[in-house]
């Protein structure tokens, strides 16, 4: 993501991929890759430390916390959020399926 390498990207994510913002938006596959190639969203920094992670056949839930400096659409922007990532294990490797982000409890 802090490379917007969109051949990465899209190798990392499921074709189903259903990937939430902090702001409540949410994006497709398609949506969420042009939105990085454009330049709607550049990464200066992300950390996902993970406190768990639960594997069930090809499903794996990750629970943990997303930070990150960015620019959304030219704008600087700084999150702190509990993170939900679950991931999908195709043709022998794991891909992005959902992403959601929650606000810190106050």
């Amino acid at each position: 993501m802090q490379d917007a390498d969109l051949a990465v990207l899209d190798a990392s994510c499921a074709e189903d991929l259903s990937y939430a913002h902090s702001n409540g938006a949410r994006d497709t596959k398609a949506q969420y890759l042009e939105k990085v190639r454009t330049g709607y969203y550049v990464y200066h920094r992300i950390e996902h430390p993970v406190e768990r992670v639960a594997v069930l056949g090809d499903t794996a839930i990750v629970v943990g916390r997303m930070t990150a400096d960015l620019d959304v659409q030219g704008v600087p922007k700084t999150i702190d959020n509990l993170a939900l990532a679950v991931w999908t294990r195709a043709s022998g490797s794991w891909q992005l399926l959902g992403y959601a982000p929650t606000p810190l409890p106050a």
